[in-house]
């Protein structure tokens, strides 16, 4: 596998121009490039296939970490996060299955994002309810659908509504909206050698495949919603772990759930592994499905 060491790294908020500008260099691979490129890794172990196939990439985190950029940590360990879940993505790549390599990685970088946004901000406080989760990141998503974009805090009316819409306490909607404080546009402006842009050109995908762009827009609480439902594929040993280490807010250790189950600590990885799997396979038979009916409505 491709290691962090020998990507480019992003020295801070300063050097971020300077980051983008990097990865850019790195180029996009056509289908075919890529279909070769994960065989050869899959296949042979080639880092070097490995490697490209995460440089390629490197735009795609870059672009979904900027939509994290008002979470109050630094931009540099949100994409940092996020390389990890792409590689983690190469490596469990499975090109026969028709898919891009940008489709399955979405969800791994997503996921490795918020990990650990809910890692380093404070559950205690902020709540640990799957709603309260939602809120911490849907609100400002919430607050654009009913043109709430003020900085400060939100009209009574505006908290009841999204309050509504959320499944949350109107006060867990304003002490949010306090801790979260403003956006980041990725229209505010950054200049790289004297020419003047705008964040958002230096993060666009030249050649997107159509499941790219599909899995991009899909609502955040929409897979949230086929992941309770995909759980239950599991059988009880399998959705414990599952639960346990992927799904709490301090994970439990192997070492701890192999003494609970009586196995080994690799036993309890490779459990593990094979539920993420499953689930992971359930929740993309539900979004399809979902796509599907949207599209049969739309008719």
């Amino acid at each position: 596998m491709a290691r962090a060491a020998t990507l480019p790294v992003l020295n801070g908020e300063s050097g971020l121009a300077r980051y983008l500008a990097e990865i850019r260099k790195f180029p996009m691979l056509e289908p075919q490039q890529e279909y070769m490129l994960a065989k050869r890794w899959r296949e042979h172990g080639d880092r070097d296939a490995a490697h490209q196939l995460v440089t390629s990439h490197l735009r795609l985190v870059a672009k979904i970490a900027m939509g994290y950029r008002g979470y109050g940590l630094p931009i540099s360990e949100v994409v940092s996060e996020g390389n990890v879940g792409l590689m983690q993505a190469v490596k469990r790549f499975e090109p026969e299955k028709g898919f891009r390599l940008a489709t399955y990685a979405m969800w791994w970088i997503k996921a490795s994002i918020q990990e650990y946004i809910l890692r380093s901000w404070s559950l205690v406080k902020m709540g640990t309810t799957a709603n309260q989760k939602k809120l911490f990141f849907n609100l400002r998503k919430a607050k654009s659908k009913i043109s709430a974009l003020d900085e400060g805090d939100l009209h009574p009316d505006q908290v009841k509504v999204i309050a509504n819409r959320l499944g949350v306490t109107e006060q867990d909607v304003v002490d949010m909206n306090r801790r979260l404080g403003g956006d980041a546009s990725l229209n505010a402006p950054i200049r790289d050698d004297g020419e003047p842009g705008e964040w958002q050109d230096w993060l666009v995908d030249q050649s997107p495949s159509q499941e790219a762009v599909m899995a991009e827009h899909e609502e955040l609480d929409q897979r949230r919603a086929a992941l309770n439902g995909a759980i239950q594929v599991l059988n009880a040993r399998e959705r414990r772990i599952f639960e346990a280490r992927r799904l709490a807010d301090e994970p439990m250790t192997l070492e701890d759930l192999a003494a609970e189950f009586g196995v080994s600590r690799e036993r309890v990885r490779q459990i593990e592994v094979r539920a993420f799997e499953k689930v992971q396979s359930a929740v993309k038979g539900t979004i399809a499905q979902q796509e599907q009916a949207a599209l049969e409505a739309a008719h």
